[in-house]
């Protein structure tokens, strides 16, 4: 089963969040992704409130400069867990492949409706 990356700017890097969603810890880097700020979501959904404790959850705005970036983690997720990754990510997010800082393309879970 192949891995998967995935940049997380939020509350995919939390310890809890990974635990609850994937049963373990997951290994990552630091890396960032450029053309893009930070924005809040405010979540409803009570389950995925539950775990990061908050209903505001950072979001990824395209803004096209590449003076704008967003610093987080690139995280290594198997195929069952980035589906359940995609089942964590409301419908206010979408996920789109796309070219971090250091070179590496990793799925980016940003708003739903940027057009990146």
């Amino acid at each position: 089963m192949p891995d998967h990356l995935v940049f997380s700017y939020g509350t995919l890097q939390l310890p809890q969040v990974q635990r609850a969603r994937f049963g373990r810890e997951l290994p990552g880097a630091p890396d960032a992704l450029p053309g893009f700020r930070l924005d809040t979501l405010r979540i409803t959904d009570p389950a995925v409130i539950a775990d990061p404790g908050s209903s505001e959850h950072p979001v990824a705005v395209h803004t096209g400069d590449d003076a704008d970036e967003i610093p987080g983690r690139v995280l290594t997720l198997t195929d069952a867990e980035l589906r359940a990754a995609d089942d964590y990510e409301v419908e206010d997010y979408r996920r789109v492949e796309m070219v971090l800082r250091s070179g590496a393309k990793a799925w980016v879970y940003v708003e739903g409706s940027t057009a990146a």
